[in-house]
């Protein structure tokens, strides 16, 4: 009897503020519990995305070495050129990889504006004369020689870790704007306006989509986003119709048969690429259009000799990839366990997406 008065006369203790915020932070933030997975095991959302992944990176270095074979063989002698720089960039990707899996992507956020901070300054150096590496016309690289590394491509993934780990602090302030929207769209700005002085228009459009997608899911209201959307709409159009080579590849993209020699060439020769492969194409490695009839082959117009070499089977395989990256990359944000991961997973599926 002793035993039983003493545990139905035990009280049920109030769970402490810090246990209810703790509560809090592992719920979803749609508002039902966070589901863990035993520690080692892996949901099926991660594997096909690892699949996804492993798949375009494997296939983008086939690619890289059909594409590229000719031009390299005539302008270094090593036919093997981009494809091995493009090798040594997937192994250290990969390497990256398997560090970032062990871990936790909350620890990130110790670092965000630290990062941020390097990386608005590597911007800033490129442009520095003498410092800063051109190409075509374009100054966007550090380095010397062979080895050299993009400080945009850096810039994207802090601007994200810093918008995300700021909306994520102020998660229940979102309709206030001066503590959420202002600063998120002065941190875009500085970093737009140091993208473009390079000049780099389309990482600027990548990196404005990715932040306001991630200000969309954060829960922004609606008529402040349709408002940005407007704004973002009109700065695209005045900067892509502002510039005159901006200009022009514009109006050879809606009409390259107005200009067949110059402006509209290198569309031209594209078409000419993917219509000649068909369904099944004209065979791995037997592109026509890499031998001097197509520029930047194996860069900026890949896409027409996969659709060659392999086909429009080849072709709408790669898209139905890109697809599915951007399904799963949704689906992961949706299942993500607290603001912070859901808006992250939101940002770099964004990011992946508009650049496909």
């Amino acid at each position: 009897m002793s035993t039983r008065a003493s545990t139905t006369g035990r009280r049920r203790r109030r769970p402490s503020q810090e246990q209810t915020r703790e509560a809090a932070r592992s719920r979803h933030p749609s508002g039902r519990p966070a589901t863990k997975r035993p520690p080692g095991r892996r949901s099926p959302t991660f594997v096909l995305l690892l699949v996804v992944v492993t798949v375009l990176t494997l296939l983008g270095l086939v690619m890289v070495l059909s594409a590229s074979s000719v031009s390299d063989l005539r302008s270094t002698g090593n036919s093997w050129h981009s494809f091995q720089r493009q090798l040594t960039w997937a192994v250290i990707g990969a390497g990256a990889l398997v560090v970032t899996l062990r871990v936790d992507y909350t620890t990130w956020r110790r670092w965000t504006t630290p990062a941020l901070a390097v990386c608005l300054g590597l911007l800033v150096l490129v442009l520095v004369p003498g410092i800063g590496v051109g190409v075509n016309g374009a100054t966007r690289w550090l380095g010397y020689g062979p080895i050299r590394i993009q400080p945009a491509e850096f810039a994207k993934l802090a601007l994200l870790l810093w918008v995300c780990d700021l909306l994520a602090r102020r998660w229940e302030q979102m309709g206030d704007g001066r503590s959420t929207l202002r600063p998120v769209l002065v941190a875009l700005g500085g970093t737009a306006v140091l993208l473009l002085a390079q000049p780099n228009l389309g990482t600027t459009i990548v990196v404005g989509a990715s932040v306001l997608v991630v200000l969309l899911m954060a829960g922004t209201p609606l008529w402040k986003m349709a408002g940005l959307g407007v704004l973002t709409t009109a700065a695209t159009t005045a900067l892509a119709l502002g510039a005159g080579y901006r200009r022009a590849r514009v109006l050879a993209f809606l009409d390259p048969w107005a200009d067949p020699l110059n402006t509209g060439y290198q569309t031209i020769q594209s078409m000419v690429g993917i219509a000649s492969g068909g369904l099944t194409g004209v065979g791995l490695g037997a592109s026509r259009a890499k031998w001097g009839f197509l520029p930047f082959a194996h860069t900026d117009f890949i896409f027409a000799i996969i659709a060659e070499e392999l086909g429009l089977i080849g072709a709408g395989t790669v898209i139905v990839l890109f697809a599915a990256l951007a399904l799963l990359g949704a689906r992961t944000a949706l299942g993500a366990p607290e603001p912070f991961g859901m808006l992250l997973a939101s940002g770099i599926t964004t990011w992946f997406a508009v650049q496909a």
